[in-house]
């Protein structure tokens, strides 16, 4: 998985997969995916992302072994 913000445009894409995309489908105006050939996911884009997303305040957390946990502001 990997996570891109591009502050120029307050975009987020988030790539899944490097798997071939076929299909791009518009979840709202501000937010699209993209499929593969099995309909998975492979890329998220989310546009005005400090809006629709609150990546200003970006967290993850790894459950299991090697527990830990990652914390990011954007400015």
């Amino acid at each position: 998985m990997e996570i891109k913000y591009f502050s120029d445009t307050d975009t987020v894409l988030v790539n899944f997969t490097d798997k071939e995309v076929i299909e791009t489908r518009d979840l709202n105006e501000n937010i699209l995916v993209e499929l593969d050939k099995d309909r998975n996911l492979v890329s998220m884009t989310i546009e005005h992302a400090k809006q629709q997303a609150n990546i200003a305040n970006f967290s993850y957390q790894q459950v299991g072994v090697g527990e830990r946990k990652q914390s990011y502001i954007l400015k």
